[in-house]
Order: C-alpha cells, then sequence, then structure tokens
C-alpha cells in the first residue's frame, strides 16, 4: 500500500523549525528595549508606543532591505554569523539618514532547508547587529520553501521602524551652500554589487574563496564577507552632539549603498546646488581596486556600484565640521571632509573630482 503524502514527505520539517526558534531565543533575548511587550513566539511583536508621547509631534519611519547576493557568499564558506550586520545595517541605516531612531526590527529568512543550527547563527548575527544599533529585535518568520531554493539555500529581509521629531527631521530643504560633507569610512564592501563583484573574481578571475590575497591580508573570502558597518547609533549621537533647540548645524546625512555615492548623497541635495566631492581626500580599501583591475570595470562603474570606501556621508556647516569629525572619532568611526556644497552654475547635483590617494 503506498504511504500517504505528509508535509515532512513534501519537504517541510516543522521540527526542524521547532528547534531552530529554539536555538534562536537566546540571542534575540539580548536584542531588545524596555518597550518590548512579551517575548518570543507571539503571533505579532509588541512594543509600547507610550514613550511616543513624550515628543511634541512624532514621526514614524519606516525602512525594509534585504542583503542581496553577499548571502551566497555566506553560504559557499558555510559562515553565517555575520550576515545578519548586513542585513540590519542595511535597514536602520536608511531611517537613521533622516534622523530617526530605530525603534523595533523584524526579519524574515527563507531556506530550502531548515537547518536550525544555520538559522541559529544567522539571527544571532541579527541579534547581535541590532543590540549594537539600539533597536529592538521583535519578531522575524523562517519559511522552509523546498523545490524553490536548493537545500542550502536561503534568502534574508527585513523591516525596522523609527521615529523623528518633526522639527528635527534631517533633509535636503536644509542643506546651503557652504556646507561642507563629512564622509564617514565603510568597512568594506558592505553589501552592495555583490552581482559585479562575484562576476569578476568567480568568473573572469577565476579566484576561490580560500584564496590568499596580499593586498587584503587574508583570503578572497574573509574580505568579500566583512559585515557592513552599523553607523545608526553613532549617527544620533552625532546629530544630539551638534543639532540643539537652537541651532541645528546638521542638515542632512546620506546612506551610501546601491547606486554609489553620487546617486546617494544626490538624493539630500537641494535641485539648485552643486557638491563638488574631492576623490583625493581618502584612500579607499584594495577590494574595490582589484575589482576594477581584474574585471577591467571603468572608474565610473565602480563609483556607480560601489561605495568606495565611504559608507555614511554627513552635510553639516563647515563651522562644526571639526567638531563632527570628533565626534565620530570617539566611537571609532574614521571620518573626514570630503567636499563641499555651492550654488549651481552648470549642472547641478554631484561632482567627483580628482584622483584617488594612493
Amino acid at each position: 500500500m503506498t504511504e500517504g503524502a505528509s508535509y515532512a514527505a513534501a519537504g517541510v520539517d516543522i521540527e526542524a523549525g521547532d528547534r531552530a526558534v529554539e536555538l534562536m531565543k537566546e540571542w534575540v533575548a539580548k536584542a531588545t528595549r524596555p518597550e518590548v511587550v512579551g517575548g518570543l513566539g507571539g503571533f505579532a511583536g509588541l512594543f509600547d508606543a507610550s514613550a511616543l508621547k513624550n515628543y511634541r509631534r512624532p514621526l514614524l519611519a519606516t525602512s525594509t532591505d534585504g542583503v542581496g547576493t553577499k548571502v551566497a557568499i555566506a553560504q559557499r564558506m558555510d559562515r553565517h554569523d555575520t550576515i545578519g550586520f548586513d542585513l540590519v545595517g542595511m535597514v536602520v541605516d536608511d531611517l537613521v539618514v533622516c534622523g530617526a531612531e530605530s525603534l523595533f526590527m523584524t526579519d524574515y529568512i527563507c531556506c530550502g532547508k531548515v537547518v536550525p543550527e544555520t538559522i541559529a547563527q544567522i539571527v544571532k548575527g541579527i541579534a547581535e547587529a541590532c543590540v549594537e544599533a539600539g533597536t529592538a529585535l521583535v519578531g522575524g518568520e523562517t519559511a522552509e520553501h523546498p523545490g524553490l531554493l536548493g537545500p542550502a539555500e536561503y534568502d534574508i529581509a527585513g523591516a525596522a521602524t523609527g521615529v523623528v521629531e518633526a522639527d528635527e527631521l534631517l533633509g535636503a530643504d536644509r542643506v546651503r551652500a557652504g556646507d561642507v560633507v563629512v564622509a564617514m569610512a565603510s568597512s568594506g564592501l558592505h553589501s552592495n554589487g555583490y552581482s559585479l563583484v562575484r562576476h569578476v573574481f568567480f568568473d573572469r578571475a577565476g579566484w576561490e574563496l580560500d584564496r590568499e590575497v596580499p593586498e587584503f591580508g587574508g583570503t578572497l573570502g574573509d574580505t568579500l564577507l566583512v559585515p557592513t558597518r552599523v553607523y545608526a547609533k553613532h549617527c544620533l549621537e552625532l546629530i544630539r552632539a551638534l543639532n540643539t533647540a537652537d541651532a541645528q548645524p546638521l542638515h542632512a546625512m546620506s546612506h551610501i549603498t546601491g547606486g554609489g555615492f553620487a546617486a546617494n548623497l544626490g538624493r539630500v541635495i537641494p535641485d539648485d546646488l552643486t557638491v563638488r566631492i574631492d576623490r583625493s581626500t581618502w584612500t579607499p580599501a584594495p577590494v574595490f581596486h582589484l575589482v576594477g583591475e581584474l574585471g577591467g570595470v571603468p572608474q565610473l562603474e565602480l563609483e556607480k556600484t560601489l561605495n568606495m570606501g565611504v559608507g555614511m556621508v554627513a552635510v553639516l556647516d563647515p563651522a562644526t565640521a571639526d567638531h563632527a569629525i570628533a565626534v565620530l572619532a570617539e566611537r571609532d568611526i574614521k571620518a573626514w571632509v570630503c567636499g563641499e556644497v555651492s550654488t549651481a552654475t552648470d549642472a547641478p547635483g554631484v561632482e567627483l573630482q580628482g584622483d584617488y590617494a594612493v
């Protein structure tokens, strides 16, 4: 007699999912805030919004994102505890550019087969990054999709909600001619452009992840898997250090992600202004140079795809630039003035000038 069909026979292991939840509880418990109500396992994450009564006019901000094809590197290396930093960084650092404090986050993990230990490692990274960002991880979903994804394949996404006072909202309307741009160093490639990066290193150059690269001081895989720097809490401290009720010299910020430096900075620059960025003020890490050299990628294409060593920028009054750099230095964020805003004479927008420092 033919045995009847079952969910397990179709490729979905409910018991493995339960085991994954048990393994991740320890890490989720660390990523909390006083406003979180209840714990892991409910149908929805709960967050006490009564704290918003202390705001004059609170604006809720929300953002969602994923990690992209960087997950393929984590899967090939069977190392899953850092990819969560990439996810959290991509989400909360989009919120902080408007001045918003990220309050809580949820995640979504889709996989071909639930391996409890792998799922727990992914969530460990997400939780640790949430702690670094000051954000509560209030829930998530792990979905098993056999037939759609291979047994070792997964993808992750997340969403976060934050809050900012309406009269403290940062953005293009505050930017003025004479402002300067303060760059904040990236930790590496972060989580953008990996389709190009993988194509260059694997398809064109034929390199393997365990290849020792002298310029990197380690293996290719280690360099490609360096987690995204999470700027959210550092940027909030910068805002609090510079902006007061009487003066708000920090006018805008931009998260340098997909689209590169010019496109992302251009999103917070008014149409009648120009920003000139001096490339000679910094030296991109060797990985950026090698992507261009091995792939024959033109510089402008690299700059449209990768962050080129700058993960976040602040646009502010020049009188406060030194103070801003000092505040960030105290938080181990290397920063420097890389450009200036002026009235547009020809084409408005962002212009990169000069050559990168060697």
